[in-house]
């Protein structure tokens, strides 16, 4: 008889470094309709739908939390266990109008907001620092969680998602229940972006050097040239996904936001060591410089061709998990994996969850 263990053995869903076809993977899953998980508590199956099968979310929230006044799709029943999926840049809560009906399908509260400065989600203040260091953004999304009194969550993310959800999981284990993080383990240290990468590596990062600069700046600031730089990006980042317009430009609605290039700016140049935080922040990123790791049960996520990406092994990172974990390879994907494939990140969910 053949069980879950031996299946994904079988196909490579199994422990370890794990290649996935989004496509076939997906399909045979949900064919023998087994899943990992805690005995009796068999997680769901996902059902393989293609990207861009939905293309808006039903309910649209706002929420004061903190500094900010958030901007927040939900979907799924409110009695649901929660699930946060965190976007990066340049991207939106788009990247999971795919992912956010297939979790609520199988029962999940989903809620995706948009990080500061993108979107809907506006500073409470006009005298509120613009400012992007990776704990401010944590922080953001806890005190989030604060305000939808929501205990505890699975966190998902990508881009600056990933290291949001990395920092939480770290420094407040006890707020997340399972973590999917796709890169895996993006906690920032300042100190050590100092050192050069290979000029293969730095060339792809060209936009963080651009934003260095003034003219960079500018060029945020620029409203046809943000829209121009930020399709770049996601032809640069995702080679294979034929995005049409109307796509892109759902997205990029969420750039208009008028604290957009203040953020974007900071957030790259802080990481650069070229932007002074908040010293109200000092205390997370001490603990944070010391690579903290990361206890909750974890699914790490490497798209095939990622182009930030060195290797998709994830032995880069591996050490920094310390719980229950489990790494797969997203074949054929790019930068977005949650868009790009959202059966695969949907899967990844609901199986991090009962790891």
């Amino acid at each position: 008889m053949i069980n879950r263990r031996t299946f994904t053995e079988a196909v490579g869903l199994g422990l370890g470094a794990t290649a996935v076809s989004v496509g076939a993977a997906a399909d045979a899953l949900a064919a023998f309709g087994a899943a990992p998980g805690r005995p009796g508590r068999p997680a769901p199956v996902i059902p393989a739908i293609a990207s861009g099968t939905h293309t808006a979310f039903a309910e649209l929230k706002q929420v004061r939390a903190g500094v900010l006044d958030i901007g927040y799709a939900e979907a799924g029943p409110g009695h649901g266990p929660v699930v946060i999926c965190l976007h990066g840049w340049p991207y939106d809560i788009h990247s999971f109008v795919d992912v956010a009906p297939l979790l609520a399908d199988v029962g999940y509260r989903v809620i995706v907001p948009y990080l500061r400065g993108h979107g809907a989600t506006t500073f409470l203040s006009p005298t509120t620092v613009r400012n992007a260091q990776q704990s401010a953004i944590a922080l953001d999304i806890v005190t989030l969680m604060d305000a939808l009194k929501i205990h505890k969550a699975v966190l998902a993310g990508f881009d600056w998602g990933s290291r949001t959800a990395d920092i939480i999981a770290a420094l407040w284990p006890e707020r997340v229940k399972a973590l999917v993080s796709v890169s895996g383990y993006l906690i920032t240290n300042v100190q050590a972006q100092q050192n050069p990468l290979p000029p293969k590596a730095e060339h792809t990062w060209w936009y963080q050097y651009y934003f260095a600069t003034e003219r960079g700046r500018r060029t945020m600031e620029n409203q046809r040239y943000r829209h121009d730089l930020c399709r770049l990006v996601w032809d640069e980042v995702s080679p294979t996904w034929n995005v049409d317009d109307a796509t892109f430009e759902r997205t990029a609605a969420a750039f208009e936001n008028p604290d957009h290039a203040a953020i974007v700016i900071h957030n790259y140049r802080w990481r650069l060591g070229l932007a002074d935080g908040e010293r109200r922040y000092d205390r997370y990123e001490r603990l944070l410089a010391g690579r903290p790791t990361i206890g909750v049960p974890t699914i790490t996520l490497d798209p095939a061709l990622d182009p930030f990406l060195a290797s998709t092994n994830g032995l880069e990172y591996r050490k920094f998990f310390t719980g229950k974990y489990e790494h797969r390879v997203l074949t054929g994907i790019g930068h977005d994996a949650p868009q790009e494939a959202p059966t695969a990140f949907a899967q990844a969910v609901v199986d991090a969850d009962h790891l």
